[in-house]
């Protein structure tokens, strides 16, 4: 006899399994019984009645206990070695497990007391839930592309917000505001929001007037075309008696021989640079409106490679266009690379302009990285896709003259570029592909030709 009161398991084993399981079986029908009588008087039943049921069922339950525990160790035993050894004859073997009635019969009882109507199904809560929250959570491409293009349009070139806890200058206090200086600050505010020049938007906080940041849009025949180029300036406490100080947000990439990759912006004007005394800060007369209005205009330029001290002299030598041509093959491809810093990490404030641009920008940046790959020149024209179509749906006669037109102004082809700008642009095509189209720029037919590039390849 083992702890259990049960014989050895030899000979017998089979019987004793049949006993034994039918002893269990019996005892959950009663626990399942009683359970449902519970149920049943819980609702008509007094104070006492409910107290005499549950002392019933605590000593079902604490006899059940017993029987588990007390034949654990076996029945571990006969699950690992009979497993399987049940004759075909024998239907208590399938004892053992939990019947899928009787697990029916749990998950129906959940539903007993229901009250419901005739033909009407309950619900599970957990499964409600699921089906109530999906669609709130998830919203359709067509709905993202609304609301950015939303949002894009309503962004205004000059505004005022509370903070700025990414601005460069966030921890540089300036100390207590004077009246004065707190006067010339909203004075340099009315002028930005009235004369600001198009492709120029700046945001002022209201909780530090000393803090100013400021995006341009590269202009358009320049290596700066279509690239987003963040600063942000400080009015120091000796304000206007002294030049605001200005950081540009390099990315670590020098695209400009006035801005740094450590952020330092090199201006006569900011007193970074030498110049002549009518270029230099005037506290009567300089503002801040003048300083963005000469970033502008003299640092993201045609040829920016001149902007370097002494190599003006060479502008007009063969020499020294070249240098120029090759300093924007260069630069362009720093301002993609910031164009991927900018989407990846929009400066605060600017989350909307930087989607919204790039999203109507996105296909007019990659048909000029395809147009450079060519062989053009970094800055020309780019062929627009209208005149394109346009020539496609005239006739042969004017499709023929319009094609000679367009290769007798289409310009020349650049000799002796870099080895490595071709392969270098492919890479960051690739890249700012996948991040414009997640911001629904119109890529479709960039992905038509890489689909096809793919598939001739394969």
């Amino acid at each position: 006899m083992d702890a259990a009161g049960y014989p050895p398991m030899q000979g017998s084993g089979s019987a004793s399994a049949s006993c034994r399981a039918a002893d269990y079986s019996a005892a959950w029908d009663a626990a399942q019984q009683q359970k449902r009588q519970r149920c049943q008087d819980s609702s008509s039943s007094d104070q006492v009645g409910s107290s005499t049921e549950n002392k019933s069922l605590e000593a079902s339950g604490a006899e059940l206990k017993f029987e588990y525990g007390k034949n654990e160790e076996e029945d571990y035993y006969f699950e690992d070695d009979d497993y399987g050894c049940y004759d075909e004859d024998d239907e208590d073997g399938s004892e053992y497990e939990l019947d899928p009635t009787d697990y029916n019969q749990l998950l129906a009882d959940k539903f007993d007391h229901l009250d419901l109507p005739p033909g009407v199904e309950a619900t599970v809560p957990w499964l409600q839930k699921v089906e109530r929250d999906v669609p709130g959570k998830f919203k359709s491409m067509s709905e993202i592309e609304e609301e950015i293009a939303k949002k894009y349009n309503f962004f205004k070139q000059f505004d005022t917000v509370e903070d700025f806890s990414d601005h460069h200058y966030a921890k540089t206090s300036v100390g207590k505001a004077r009246k004065e200086w707190a006067k010339r600050i909203q004075h340099e505010w009315s002028l930005l929001e009235k004369d600001l020049p198009a492709l120029i938007y700046v945001r002022v906080s209201e909780n530090r007037m000393d803090l100013l940041r400021a995006v341009m849009i590269g202009p358009q025949g320049t290596p700066y075309h279509d690239g987003l180029f963040f600063f942000d300036a400080q009015f120091p406490a000796s304000y206007p008696a002294t030049p605001p100080v200005v950081y540009y947000h390099s990315g670590g990439l020098r695209l400009n021989p006035n801005l740094y990759a450590c952020g330092k912006v090199c201006l006569s004007l900011l007193g970074t640079w030498q110049g002549f005394s009518c270029e230099k800060w005037n506290p009567a007369q300089s503002t801040m409106l003048q300083v963005l209005i000469s970033i502008q205009a003299l640092v993201l330029n045609e040829k920016p490679y001149f902007n370097e001290p002494g190599y003006e002299r060479y502008a007009n030598s063969p020499e020294g266009l070249w240098s120029a041509l090759d300093y924007n093959d260069t630069t362009f491809q720093h301002s993609c690379r910031t164009m991927l810093y900018s989407l990846r990490r929009p400066p605060q404030h600017f989350e909307d302009l930087v989607a919204g641009h790039f999203r109507e920008r996105g296909r007019a940046i990659l048909a000029a990285c395809k147009f450079y790959m060519e062989g053009h020149e970094v800055g020309s024209k780019v062929p627009e896709e209208d005149e394109d179509k346009k020539e496609n749906q005239d006739g042969e006669g004017s499709s023929s003259s319009s094609v000679a037109l367009t290769q007798q102004n289409k310009p020349a082809l650049r000799a002796n570029r870099n080895a490595s700008f071709k392969p270098n642009l492919e890479v960051l095509f690739e890249e700012l592909l996948m991040e414009f189209n997640v911001k629904g720029a119109d890529t479709a037919k960039f992905r038509a030709q890489k689909l096809k590039n793919q598939q001739a390849a394969a």
